[in-house]
């Protein structure tokens, strides 16, 4: 049995693309009981649950309240961790946790590690890539979630070897039951994402009051996540403006869902939207695939890649052609139901766990000379 360690920077417990898919990846190696492999998770003490919900080990530290206080504390933190594990292979899946270990693999020079940058290239500030630069080129791989993504590393620097595989969204979303389906009823549209500048959650009400002005009747059914301070101003604003377009029962409002609440809630809706300004990969898109719905995402990021289709990317300062795509599906039943086949087909063809995990063993194996069928 082979021993995998992953550095993390935030705690596993914490909502996000890079916790989700971290527990994801341990999950699916415990559960193939002829992977061979023994995944270990290096992260900040737990917000809500205990270690021990987990079929996994986490080993948990402390964090500071600035920034060097916890770039110190994981230093020591990490180099402890190694120095007891002894892993075979180190999978650093946060930015920070390479920037750390960059101070630290040193002491380590005959463990492999690998990388998975889960944002784009051109998010990284100088100031980090002068720190991350140097350890990606000693690593065994960097790990990009979308061929855009890749192709920005590979122009823009010398880091080898580049690979992609692309996010998952885990075991809530695996199985899809059509009962639960709707069908028929109110035309209903959803948003769903936290509350951060990235999701640009301002430019909701100017699509929702350009549909309108189009003839369309519909629900709206938002779903925010709320983390921090100022966080439900930004909700209550928006809620009120939103009602103020809409009938008197046309917005479902519900925030804080977990994993299972949100399989539900993709359930009930027609068609989802994303407005962002910026989208390394587009989890909540994938999500909405998974339970048969049209989708509707803005040009910026990995979004486009994830889509697949022109006809369903919009840029923000042509509103027409979003407006246009809605009034399309809204008017025309045997549209809406092929476009929500054709985005169930992708997401089965892309972006399950299966394929998350044959494609991380795969890796694994490589670099640590297994010999396998995977």
């Amino acid at each position: 049995m082979k021993k995998i360690l992953y550095l993390m920077e935030y705690p596993i417990d914490l909502p996000g693309g890079a916790q989700l898919s971290t527990e994801y990846i341990c999950r699916s190696l415990l559960e193939d009981g002829e992977s061979g492999y023994e995944p270990v998770v290096a992260c900040p003490e737990l917000l809500k649950k205990k270690a021990s919900d987990y079929p996994f080990r986490i080993l948990a530290y402390p964090m500071g309240e600035s920034r060097l206080k916890n770039l110190l504390l994981r230093i020591g933190a990490f180099k402890r961790i190694i120095k007891e594990e002894a892993p075979d292979l180190i999978h650093i899946e946060m930015s920070e946790s390479l920037i750390t270990y960059g101070f630290i693999r040193g002491l380590f020079p005959h463990i492999p590690y690998i990388y998975t940058d889960r944002g784009m290239y051109y998010g990284y500030r100088k100031r980090s890539q002068f720190f991350m630069f140097p350890v990606l080129k000693k690593g065994k791989m960097l790990i990009t979630t979308t061929e855009r993504n890749r192709a920005l590393w590979e122009k823009n620097t010398d880091i080898r070897p580049l690979m992609v595989i692309p996010n998952t969204i885990g075991g809530m979303f695996e199985s899809y039951e059509e009962k639960k389906k709707k069908r028929g009823g109110a035309f209903t549209i959803g948003f769903a994402g936290r509350i951060c500048v990235e999701k640009d959650w301002p430019f909701v009400p100017v699509l929702v009051e350009g549909l309108k002005a189009a003839g369309l009747s519909f629900k709206v059914h938002l779903v925010l996540s709320l983390f921090e301070k100022g966080d439900r101003a930004e909700a209550d604003g928006l809620k009120i403006k939103l009602r103020e377009i809409l009938p008197e029962d046309g917005l479902i409002y519900e925030e804080d869902l977990s994993q299972e609440e949100m399989s539900r809630y993709y359930y009930g809706l027609d068609l989802f939207i994303m407005t962002s300004s910026f989208e390394s990969f587009g989890k909540a898109a994938v999500e909405a695939m998974s339970r048969k719905c049209a989708v509707l995402a803005t040009n910026v990021g990995g979004l486009p890649e994830v889509i697949g289709k022109d006809e369903n990317i919009y840029s923000k300062d042509n509103l027409e052609k979003a407006v246009a795509y809605v009034k399309g599906v809204y008017e025309n039943e045997e549209l809406l139901k092929s476009e929500q086949e054709y985005f169930f087909k992708r997401y089965r063809e892309n972006y399950t766990m299966e394929a998350y995990h044959r494609a991380h063993l795969r890796l694994y194996d490589a670099i640590l000379g297994k010999d396998t069928e995977h």
